[in-house]
């Protein structure tokens, strides 16, 4: 079977995007994404996308884990989701499409490079130590430290994601250094399980993790660095509740394709 296929990538996060309106591909076999996704013998992705039809919605999204699973929210997947909407011309500036999560509203910029994508409302921050725990559409554990760029994110990161609280489901574990002007992010995310360049729903756990840490409220931006470029992070917060919390990124096509599987 030949699929065509295009990658695009926010701010380091790549992922595979098929337009499957058609219904075409069949994804009942997780090998055929572990394949695709596959960095060496397949085309390399941290996930796969699926752009589908939905009666209510301008489109469907269907987001897989580079180990062929379905996955939970994608955040930078939802942002290049919306390029490539736009792309096909299913949508124009503006976007009401529907997510594993529920429902999602994006805008994009006329170029069709920049996306702002509205992320679900947060209620609850938990605590595990020092750390913060909450879901921004995917579990997320979030822990403050020094000197980043030198910690070993990769082992630390799979330590906690496999321990006796986290394993059975499964955590997404981001480290923050606050720089002053910006906050310095690195996740190991589940699923793929490595340190990946970006992770979308990470950052935005990280940032009203970090606004509650910090006794911020308000409107809220805050500006974050990862591995991969520059994220920003939008959000009202009273005290109890985090709305109108918007992911703001890059999403670029960075090219297209056929491959038999």
């Amino acid at each position: 079977m030949n699929i065509h296929f295009f990658k695009y990538q926010g701010a380091g996060n790549d992922f595979i995007l098929i337009d499957n309106r058609d219904l075409s591909f069949k994804y009942t076999d997780n090998n055929a994404v572990l394949q695709l996704c596959n960095r060496r013998f397949g085309i390399g992705a941290d996930g796969l996308m699926l752009l589908q039809n939905h009666a209510d919605y301008d489109f469907e999204m269907l987001y897989f884990n580079s180990d062929g699973n379905l996955g939970s929210m994608c955040g930078n997947g939802g942002r290049c989701i919306v390029a490539f909407a736009k792309h096909l011309g299913v949508i124009g500036q503006e976007t009401d499409f529907l997510a594993v999560d529920g429902p999602h509203y994006a805008k994009i910029s006329e170029e069709g490079n920049w996306v702002d994508l509205q992320m679900i409302d947060i209620n609850t921050i938990n605590k595990d130590g020092d750390a913060y725990v909450l879901n921004t559409g995917s579990p997320h554990y979030v822990a403050e430290m020094q000197n980043l760029k030198d910690y070993d994110v990769y082992q630390n990161g799979k330590s906690i994601r496999n321990n006796q609280t986290y394993k059975k489901e499964g955590i997404n574990v981001n480290f923050v250094e606050d720089k002053g002007d910006h906050l310095f992010v690195r996740t190991f995310e589940r699923g793929v399980e490595d340190e990946t360049y970006a992770c979308g729903t990470g950052v935005t756990a990280v940032a009203l993790s970090m606004a509650q840490h910090n006794h911020q409220i308000g409107h809220i931006e805050t500006p974050i660095k990862v591995l991969g470029g520059d994220l920003k992070i939008q959000f009202d917060y009273d005290g109890k509740q985090f709305t109108n919390v918007f992911l703001c990124g890059p999403a670029e096509q960075v090219f297209e394709g056929e491959i038999s599987i």
